[in-house]
């Protein structure tokens, strides 16, 4: 696309009186990798949920691939690949039928491409979801995060509760999907995890971004 992907503008979420994110300005450019660093509860995970319209702003707005992240909100959402910090699945499918089924409400997956990223991070499709490790539900989250080629993926921390197999695996998928062009927004709080793939880095304290530094 022409222009931005993101475009953050006084973003601002508040819950009552507690501040979430405050005044964040923002600007990530096609097929960039933007990191968001900082400890837990800095506003890392608000920012992104945001941006899809999952929490709605207090004020401030944000333009995602060229489009309003409020108005133009499903839209975003298709185009966009999302890992949240706090996935929740259904415990009784398997792996499989979890993912199967989300890609049926995508329009489809082709399962060869489900079964090549559970392949390259070591999931076993076959288990039921109430029967996996967090490392495993980790897992299913960023296949049906990538399985549908997104133009954007938005990932609150991707590698939490792998091991260092599976860490180094989804850097590799990370850097992939940037020589594809395609845009990655990613937090951490681990700084090697956000250095090994980012073009360019937030550090948010306090739901305020304190510096923005190119890597």
């Amino acid at each position: 696309m022409i222009g931005p992907v993101l475009e953050l503008e006084q973003l601002t979420k508040f819950y009552g009186p507690h501040r979430g994110i405050e005044d964040l300005d923002l600007t990530v450019a096609p097929g960039r990798v933007f990191g968001f660093l900082g400890p837990n509860g800095a506003g890392k995970s608000t920012a992104m949920r945001v941006l899809l319209d999952l929490h709605r702003a207090t004020r401030g707005s944000a333009r995602v691939l060229g489009l309003d992240s409020r108005a133009d909100s499903a839209e975003v959402r298709r185009r966009t690949g999302y890992l949240p910090g706090d996935i929740a699945l259904y415990e009784k499918l398997t792996a499989l039928e979890h993912l199967v089924w989300l890609g049926r409400l995508r329009g489809g997956v082709p399962r060869a491409r489900i079964d090549l990223l559970a392949e390259r991070l070591g999931l076993d499709l076959s288990r039921r979801v109430d029967e996996l490790s967090k490392g495993n539900r980790q897992k299913v989250g960023l296949v049906q995060a990538f399985m549908h080629e997104p133009e954007l993926l938005i990932l609150d921390e991707p590698q939490s509760g792998l091991d260092p197999l599976g860490r180094r695996q989804v850097r590799e998928i990370l850097l992939e999907q940037k020589r594809r062009g395609v845009t990655i927004v990613f937090s951490s709080h681990i700084v090697p995890d956000v250095e090994a793939v980012a073009d360019r880095v937030a550090m948010i304290r306090h739901g305020r971004v304190d510096e923005i530094r190119d890597l």
